[in-house]
């Protein structure tokens, strides 16, 4: 059984992963052709994404490290 110490430590260190992380949100979805994408906003920039980059951002993977570029204003 943990002790209250290592529950609680263990929870501060999940809050702590979590507020690291960086928040996608999809702001639009188009369908064409039978392929999807996705605008999203992350860290104050927009991209367009297919599902496998927006699979791999919601994963934890940053913009940079995936090599995208924002979107140009619409």
């Amino acid at each position: 059984m943990a002790s209250p110490v290592a529950r609680e430590k263990s929870r501060r260190a999940a809050v702590k992963t979590a507020l690291e992380r960086h928040k996608v949100y999809v702001t639009a979805k188009r369908f064409s052709g039978g392929s999807y994408s996705a605008r999203v906003l992350v860290d104050g920039e927009v991209y367009w994404v297919d599902e496998f980059r927006l699979s791999q951002l919601r994963q934890g993977l940053t913009p940079a490290e995936l090599e995208l570029t924002p979107a140009a204003d619409d």
